[in-house]
């Protein structure tokens, strides 16, 4: 069983120890090289990161050096707390249930507080998985881990290279895609006690236009006070419970 990883050792530091961890194997949440430099065996851990789908990352010398040390010869890996799954794992685990699949999925999520809260909601409400994107995106980093509180153990999360197909080989799976943005109908006038996946977006742009166009249905939450959104694990806490009550038919004191 993969051992957790932690803030201490999820950093692998210097050329040759990351490509080492590549030829091993080892699941990498992400890989980051030094800007501009090419040279022959940086361009070697580029040409191994693309053919195992680690997103690599070009960042200035000054912020390698902050997160891998003086010795960091222009490149850092982060080691990912936990094995990526694939969508069969998720639709097993729903069918091991017995429940209609409950899919979340993360369109940009950057801040990896926001994940681990999300992965936390997730666990605790019952969703069969977690969805996020290979780019531009947080990963499972060993931050992620911490704020889950052990939920990452737990739920499945798929790292998937285009979010707009993926969603579309749900929606031919009979998945219904309900998007939280603005301008929506009422979070808690829409029946989804069906399959359906849910899709969250970034903290700062929302849901991207063209994973919003893969939406059947944008569903918001009401806002009466001063700013127009709410922190994206906050929001996604809200939504996902509006599931598990519609699925447990749950009574609203209206209702």
């Amino acid at each position: 069983m993969q051992q957790p990883v932690t803030e201490a050792d999820d950093r692998i530091v210097g050329r040759n120890a990351v490509m080492e961890a590549l030829r091993s194997g080892r699941t990498l949440d992400s890989v980051w090289i030094a800007s501009g430099d090419r040279s022959g065996s940086l361009s070697a851990i580029r040409a191994k990161c693309k053919d195992a789908g680690v997103p690599v990352k070009d960042v200035d010398v000054r912020k390698l050096a902050t997160v891998g040390g003086s010795n960091h010869q222009g490149v850092v890996a982060f080691a990912a707390c936990k094995e990526y799954a694939s969508l069969e794992d998720i639709f097993a685990r729903a069918e091991e249930a017995g429940e209609p699949p409950f899919i979340l999925v993360c369109d940009g999520l950057e801040d990896a507080h926001n994940l681990g809260a999300v992965l936390r909601s997730a666990e605790a409400a019952g969703c069969h998985g977690v969805i996020i994107p290979k780019r531009r995106s947080v990963g499972l980093n060993a931050t992620v881990a911490k704020t889950s509180a052990g939920a990452v153990e737990y739920v499945p999360v798929v790292r998937v290279a285009n979010l707009t197909e993926t969603l579309r080989r749900l929606k031919e799976r009979g998945l219904w895609v309900y998007g939280l943005d603005m301008d929506g109908s009422p979070w808690c006038q829409t029946d989804m006690t069906g399959a359906v996946v849910l899709v969250v977006g970034s903290e700062g742009h929302g849901i991207s236009r063209l994973v919003r166009e893969q939406c059947d249905c944008i569903l918001s939450l009401p806002m009466r006070g001063n700013i127009n959104s709410l922190n994206a694990s906050v929001a996604c806490g809200i939504i996902v419970y509006e599931v598990t009550r519609q699925r447990l038919g749950l009574q609203s004191v209206m209702g």
